[in-house]
């Protein structure tokens, strides 16, 4: 029984090799993301979207919960007994299942960080821009956003709120990818819709937004977050269930998906994911000109961008920065060697569209 065991761990330099092969040959790693990756992420996503709960979070709570009681057990053991028989047997374990969730990991998404980029498809050319072109960018984007704010709905505090429940919108996320899909086939797909997560609020203490789980090919999103949000959120994981895994052209992907939508709450949701790169971007550029373009914000969106502020206030803690930290080592043991920096290559990826 332990012979069996021991041989798990063997899952660990097996999922290694997949991954080097995978880094030194983007051929293969682009074979596996678009022939092998899809059938796992269509076959066990169809299974799982059967809950409209997020299985993901049972998974999770459940696990921790047994961790801890499975730790304490064998701990009591060892105390009682004297004896290291029950810490060996408590290692090897943990080392099987360590083995087997990395092996997993790899093999259901770890491999697509590296496939061709998204320019492979796409046609777009990242290049050094003008700082001109950016202003040019910003102005694009505050004058869609003006305009698409205009047919949303409002609360009582003025701050827009979604079209429908988030139930509905997330059936409308999978439907987003619909017309975007018809430029680019490698978008194409019947996948699983997003799923709202119980516990968003104790979510937005890490300030993460939305997480795809691979082992159940699910897109988990925070609903507790602005409600105009959302819908960029939820476009932005399934980008990943796609197998798109770097964050910049997920961003991106989810502008598009949001923008040709047809749905307005979406539409305004890409919009403003776009508008906040872009100005951030020109913040560091020229502070001058972001204040002139700030200007021409609408009152309506700058209520939007207030409350968003004060939302996430309320979380800058230290477990947010921890979770920062976590995030940035992940992104750059996965091949995105500017961490959590490398979210703002979006910028470039709109730069790139705004030219075309």
């Amino acid at each position: 029984m332990k012979k069996n065991r021991m041989m798990f761990i063997l899952l660990i330099p097996v999922a290694f090799i997949l991954t080097q092969i995978a880094k030194h040959n983007i051929k293969f790693a682009e074979f596996y993301s678009t022939k092998i990756y899809p059938l796992f992420a269509k076959i066990i996503g169809f299974i799982t979207g059967i809950s409209p709960f997020s299985i993901a979070e049972i998974i999770l709570i459940v696990g921790v919960i047994l961790l801890l009681l499975y730790t304490l057990l064998m701990t009591i053991k060892s105390v009682k007994g004297k004896s290291i028989k029950f810490l060996k047997i408590y290692i090897i374990n943990m080392s099987v299942v360590v083995s087997i969730l990395y092996f997993l990991f790899v093999l259901f998404c770890g491999m697509n960080y590296y496939r061709y980029e998204f320019t492979a498809y796409s046609g777009l050319e990242i290049k050094k821009s003008s700082k001109q072109e950016l202003i040019m960018l910003c102005e694009s984007l505050i004058e869609d956003a003006n305009r698409f704010r205009k047919n949303i709905k409002s609360d009582e505090n003025g701050v827009a709120i979604l079209d429908d429940n988030i139930y509905e919108t997330s059936k409308r996320a999978q439907f987003s990818f619909n017309n975007v899909s018809n430029r680019y086939d490698v978008l194409k797909g019947n996948y699983s819709r997003p799923k709202p997560i119980l516990f968003s609020k104790a979510m937005s203490y890490t300030q993460v937004t939305g997480v795809f789980f691979p082992f159940t090919f699910e897109s988990n999103v925070n609903v507790d977050i602005p409600s105009y949000q959302i819908p960029a959120t939820m476009c932005h994981e399934l980008v990943h269930l796609r197998g798109f895994m770097r964050e910049d052209e997920a961003n991106f992907l989810s502008y598009l998906a949001c923008i040709s939508s047809g749905y307005d709450d979406f539409a305004y949701s890409g919009t403003m994911l776009a508008l906040t790169y872009s100005m951030n971007a020109l913040y560091s550029e020229d502070y001058n000109e972001f204040v002139r373009l700030h200007k021409k914000y609408s009152k309506e969106v700058n209520l939007d961008i207030a409350y968003t502020s004060n939302y996430w206030k309320q979380f800058e803690t230290k477990i947010a920065e921890i979770s920062n930290n976590v995030n940035d080592s992940y992104l750059k043991a996965n091949n995105q060697v500017d961490g959590v920096r490398s979210y703002g290559r979006m910028v470039d990826l709109l730069l790139a569209m705004h030219r075309k």
